[in-house]
């Protein structure tokens, strides 16, 4: 198949990309610098210039490509706190790219966060059938889901804050900027609220086995393990930066994160592993934080 991913010159798409390449599919990756398209071309993908406000650009994609996987989200707008432009681009882009796609039973394959429905007052172990009416992030998932009463073989992949390997680590990276410099490798009350984690190889099969079949309407977990424990996650960092683990003030000692680091996140992937026959097979995120280089 011809894929045409957005959010090409990122960090699930440097696992996503090769994936594809080595199962015999074409790639064309988007890219709105130099800088992005040396990446793409980096991995071996064609080139497509453009970003998500070029519409036009995203439809005559879609509509070029046997599948499309949305992987992009305007970042820099998020980190800066500015959500609600990220969270409108993000809904605008979807519905470009599943205009050209309605009535093809061609493969479109979004993304979600799986602390998003947290985020929005979900409690308890999250399950692919679990899902809610609306919330940030949440109507993106649901808009892409809704695409496949359109004729359009939609799943979302829902990602845990933790997708680590290589040095790159989600918003574990965040984590590991702020203990770096505080001198604290913070967590919040007992640190007992758990994250799931999963391998960005992983993560990237994962992409791949969806575009090729998984059903239309389905909602699926990148999931390899269900749910570390933060302190945990703070006591790798601690260990490998040689600074204490500790409990903080969220909101002084996180920042923007606040709101993500006291979520109770616990995950299956069972249904996803026994819909794909996905089965991770990657360090886990606290063998691979022991492996990083200081």
């Amino acid at each position: 198949m011809r894929v045409f991913v957005t959010g090409a010159s990122g960090h699930i798409a440097s696992a996503v990309i090769p994936e594809l390449l080595s199962a015999g599919h074409s790639v064309t990756g988007l890219a709105r610098s130099d800088r992005s398209a040396s990446a793409v071309q980096e991995l071996g993908a064609d080139i497509r210039r453009g970003d998500l406000d070029d519409l036009d650009g995203l439809r005559a994609a879609a509509h070029e490509a046997d599948a499309v996987i949305h992987l992009a989200f305007k970042h820099d707008e998020m980190n800066s706190g500015d959500m609600a432009t990220a969270i409108a681009a993000d809904l605008q882009a979807i519905a470009a790219l599943g205009d050209a796609l309605q009535g093809s039973g061609k493969p479109f394959v979004g993304t979600s966060a799986t602390l998003a429905l947290v985020l929005a007052g979900f409690q308890g172990q999250l399950t692919e059938q679990d899902m809610l009416p609306g919330g940030p992030r949440i109507d993106a998932e649901n808009a892409v889901i809704a695409l496949a009463g359109q004729g359009v073989r939609s799943s979302v992949v829902r990602l845990p804050p933790t997708v680590h390997s290589l040095g790159r680590y989600s918003l574990g990276s965040a984590l590991l900027e702020i203990a770096r410099a505080t001198g604290v490798s913070g967590y919040v009350d007992d640190g007992t609220n758990r994250w799931p984690s999963a391998d960005t190889r992983d993560v990237g099969r994962l992409y791949r086995l969806a575009v090729e079949s998984a059903p239309a309407g389905s909602r699926l977990h990148a999931v390899a393990e269900d749910g570390i424990p933060f302190r945990d996650m703070a006591n790798a960092i601690g260990e490998r930066l040689g600074v204490p683990a500790a409990p903080v003030d969220p909101e002084q000692h996180f920042g923007l994160l606040s709101a993500f680091v006291s979520g109770d996140n616990p995950v299956s992937s069972k249904i996803t592993r026994d819909l794909l026959g996905w089965t991770p097979t990657r360090p886990g995120l606290i063998a691979d934080l022991a492996m990083l280089a200081g």
